[in-house]
């Protein structure tokens, strides 16, 4: 008898050791760096229940923890289909940056944040695509992402979470516009080639016209610089023969004249023809006949 309620005492303490070891293990909760944990006590919550990273405890039986991931998520948007204001329908697929900033907020006022969070881009999207033209849907792809993240942001704020950043991956515009595009592309750039062939042509015309200009400046300077020295050269012997004609005096020009005379005579002619000047230089060469001949009657 008394081995029986041995028996069972022991079976009835392993027991309560088995409780009290997976009560311990339930309420001991540790939290990551990048979470925060709310607590639930019967069911109910508060900001004060709001429990940062570390080892924590929860009540057992009473409270229940759950783990919220402060870090930044993304979800990505599958295609959807818009139309602009101009009624051109287009296909749009984008990513959203998101992170939980209240814990509480996001475990109280929404289910599934992720979800809530993708079905109201999709209705954001075709609102702020319905409002621009297909145009400016292609030239601007950044302020529309501004302009949604700014919308989500303020349907997020009440689920306690925050958009960082909204980044539109794609613009399908319809195959004629897409067509369109492409020819305007292809013109554009058949343009810019005849622009810059064309100012190539410009350009090497101004540097031949240029070079040609330089060559006639150079070849009429040379031409300046030759005149001068000739010039220059002309100028010294003038002055060379005008040095030499100071030095001559009437006696010499006589016999010069004499000399050519004598010259004249050798030749073949019989018809001569004398200058002026020679009949002015008799005059001399007769009283110097007169002066000799009279020197020789008074040595007789």
């Amino acid at each position: 008898m008394t081995s029986d309620v041995s028996s069972v005492v022991v079976v009835v303490a392993i027991v309560l050791a088995l409780i009290v070891v997976i009560l311990a293990i339930t309420s001991v909760r540790i939290v990551p760096q990048w979470a925060q944990m709310v607590v639930y006590r019967w069911g109910r919550t508060s900001q004060n229940m709001v429990r940062d990273p570390g080892f924590r405890f929860l009540v057992p039986v009473a409270d229940r923890g759950a783990i919220v991931d402060l870090r930044e998520q993304f979800i990505e948007v599958p295609r959807q289909t818009t139309i602009t204001r101009d009624n051109a329908p287009i296909g749009v697929d984008f990513l959203i940056y998101w992170k939980i900033v209240n814990p509480l907020m996001s475990q109280v006022n929404v289910a599934n944040f992720a979800g809530a969070l993708q079905g109201v881009a999709a209705t954001s999207l075709r609102s702020v695509i319905g409002d621009i033209l297909l145009d400016d849907v292609l030239s601007q792809r950044e302020r529309i992402n501004e302009t949604l993240r700014l919308k989500l942001d303020e349907v997020t704020e009440r689920w306690g979470g925050k958009v960082t950043t909204v980044e539109i991956r794609e613009i399908l515009p319809p195959p004629a516009v897409q067509d369109a595009m492409n020819r305007q592309l292809s013109a554009e750039r058949t343009r810019r080639a005849v622009i810059t062939e064309s100012e190539g042509t410009r350009q090497a015309t101004i540097n031949v016209a240029e070079g040609d200009k330089q060559s006639a400046i150079l070849r009429a300077e040379g031409d300046r610089q030759a005149a001068i020295l000739r010039a220059q050269g002309f100028s010294n012997a003038l002055q060379t023969i005008f040095e030499a004609a100071r030095g001559v005096d009437q006696k010499t020009m006589t016999l010069q004249y004499l000399d050519a005379l004598k010259a004249l005579g050798s030749g073949p002619a019989t018809k001569f023809v004398i200058p002026l000047e020679f009949t002015q230089l008799t005059g001399p060469i007769g009283s110097m006949i007169q002066t000799g001949m009279g020197k020789t009657a008074d040595k007789g």
